[in-house]
């Protein structure tokens, strides 16, 4: 019998941002029990079209509901028992509204902060 994971975690394996954080979320003993799928790997993902996987983060619960953007990391952060309180905070109006508008300011930056990642990681790596 297979059990169904409690959340799915659609996130862009190909930002270096991306992936410091969730290697963050996947230490944590709940992830055990969490889906983590690298939309940037090109597999199907359903009614969920890859160019929308990449350009937000998405979350799908037990139940089949998708959350995207803010919304998608307060449902993610409810999941884990340190970061509740976040994941409550941000489900809340007036935050989720807040939540959301800085998430799209990030989404404005993303691209030139992952330009930044890689240089200066490259850097590094030398």
């Amino acid at each position: 019998m297979s059990t169904s994971p409690l959340l799915t975690m659609y996130f862009d394996g190909s930002c270096p941002l991306c992936r410091a954080e969730i290697a963050i979320y996947r230490r944590l003993p709940e992830a055990a029990h969490m889906a983590w799928v690298d939309v940037s790997a090109g597999q199907d993902l359903g009614e969920l079209s890859c160019s929308a996987a990449m350009a937000r983060f998405h979350v799908r619960d037990s139940q089949g509901r998708l959350y995207s953007g803010a919304a998608a990391f307060s449902r993610m952060w409810r999941a884990f028992s340190g970061w509740r309180w976040l994941g409550w905070f941000t489900a809340w109006p007036p935050m989720s509204w807040l939540s959301e508008g800085v998430y799209r300011l990030f989404l404005v930056f993303r691209p030139s902060l992952q330009k930044w990642v890689r240089r200066w990681s490259d850097k590094g790596a030398v």
